[in-house]
């Protein structure tokens, strides 16, 4: 089924209808903030309904639900960082940790910043490149194989109050390849974090905090294209509906994923996308996922 466009983006989520988009907005919230690629899964569970690809613009307009989802779970730190670092800033305190933490967030977006720039005329464009089954397959095995190394080596006891502004920047540069359909920012920042040898629910908290700001940057930058391409009334009032959904599941995603890192390791993650990558190029070459 051909893709829709709205001024140029990619909104194929329009002509699903209220219902088919709730159904989405609970893949998508589910598999936004779990390490293996949303996007991977918004091309294979439409492909295998038969429905219409709900196009590049419903995926990243999703980041404000996951948002929703990151600070509602983990608002007792957002709350003492924000709190924390204004304190600091008022007793000229910046040396104190929220501060540094803080000031750490904010530059470790400026690569995804700079990253989605340079990208911004391939990322939610009509027959997007970036968005081929091809792309999607092997970012997902990359990861997958990427995460099973930091599984496999790395020690995983270093916590969030070891964390340097280093260790900050290496997780936001990581965030660019979340850029790249199929690579997932969860995933990339969370290896990243296991890279620096922080334990697997630490390494998961302080990906998802620096990233705030990425994740609210993504979703906002394309509420405002949508808005630039003059969506309809009907188009918002379905986008919404996906967003609430979305920012559900997202929560029940957070919940989960914290739960497996804390008990059990990120293997099942690895294992999932490197199948989620063969099934999607298997598809794409033998024609069965368009």
């Amino acid at each position: 089924m051909a893709d829709a466009c709205t001024g140029g983006l990619d909104t194929g989520f329009v002509s699903l209808g209220y219902a088919k988009v709730a159904v989405l907005g609970v893949v998508q919230g589910l598999t936004e903030l779990l390490p293996i690629s949303s996007t991977a899964h918004m091309r294979i569970v439409p492909a295998l309904l038969g429905w219409q690809d709900p196009g590049s613009a419903f995926s990243a307009s999703m980041q404000l639900a996951a948002l929703a989802a990151v600070v509602s779970y983990f608002w007792k730190d957002v709350r003492g960082v924000l709190v924390g670092s204004l304190s600091a800033i008022q007793r000229r305190d910046f040396q104190s940790w929220d501060f540094r933490f803080a000031v750490w967030i904010i530059l470790a977006t400026i690569p995804g910043v700079i990253g989605g720039a340079l990208l911004k005329s391939h990322l939610n464009t009509c027959g997007s490149s970036l968005r081929s089954l091809e792309v999607i397959g092997v970012a997902c095995i990359v990861m997958g194989v990427l995460l099973a190394i930091a599984e496999i080596y790395c020690r995983h006891r270093r916590v969030l109050a070891d964390m340097t502004l280093l260790d900050a920047m290496i997780v936001g540069i990581a965030q660019v390849g979340a850029l790249v359909p199929g690579v997932s920012r969860s995933g990339s920042s969370l290896t990243a974090a296991l890279f620096l040898d922080l334990k697997r629910e630490e390494a998961a908290r302080f990906s998802f905090l620096l990233g705030l700001p990425f994740i609210a940057l993504a979703g906002l930058y394309e509420l405002l294209q949508l808005l630039k391409a003059h969506l309809d009334g009907h188009g918002w009032s379905i986008l919404l509906v996906g967003l609430i959904v979305g920012s559900i599941s997202a929560f029940a995603a957070i919940w989960g994923l914290m739960r497996i890192l804390e008990r059990f390791s990120a293997w099942p993650f690895v294992i999932y996308r490197i199948v989620i990558g063969i099934v999607l190029l298997a598809g794409a070459g033998m024609g069965w996922l368009a």
